[in-house]
């Protein structure tokens, strides 16, 4: 690990992170959850948000795919994602569900402004964002597909939303 030249838990702790909030409403899978708190870690997310049924760690399937993120990435759950979509609404953010909706915008055209903070909203396997975090958002991104499925795994979702916003960030083309 010291080669591939990886941060410390205090070094992670004390670095910038992107101005960005991961918000999981009625996640099932805790190897999901897991995965997300993976990601969260390497593209230094704010926070997690874990609402309704989401499992919170300790939780063996969390830990298992999570390999230490759990330590490293800021976490905290609230009963209803609405909610906690309202709360990060009131301290600035603007908050987008991934989902596929009638209103949508798609992945590539998303433009994060420098100097705002975003939320997304990743839903329940079967049953997407609920309809009252829906309805609470600021809009929805959809990521395009172009296969037979009409779906992503929450996780694999995760990682292509994650990455996009971070390279628009940390890489941008003009």
């Amino acid at each position: 690990m010291d080669a591939l030249g990886r941060l410390s838990a205090d070094a992670f702790a004390e670095t910038d992170k992107i101005p960005l909030v991961l918000v999981l409403d009625n996640v099932r899978s805790g190897l999901n959850v897991g995965s997300v708190f993976r990601t969260a870690d390497a593209f230094a997310v704010q926070q997690i948000i874990l609402c309704g049924i989401t499992a919170a760690p300790p939780h063996r399937e969390i830990l298992k795919t999570a390999l230490g993120s759990t330590e490293t990435v800021a976490w905290s759950s609230a009963e209803h994602a609405a909610d906690a979509i309202v709360q990060l609404k009131n301290s600035g953010y603007r908050v987008f569900a991934v989902e596929q909706t009638t209103r949508k915008i798609w992945l590539q055209d998303i433009q994060p402004k420098p100097g705002e903070c975003y939320a997304l909203v990743f839903g329940n396997e079967v049953d997407g964002v609920s309809d009252d975090a829906l309805l609470t958002c600021d809009g929805a991104i959809e990521i395009p597909q172009f296969g037979t499925k009409h779906s992503l795994n929450i996780a694999v979702a995760a990682g292509i939303v994650v990455w996009e916003f971070t390279r628009m960030w940390k890489f941008p083309t003009s």
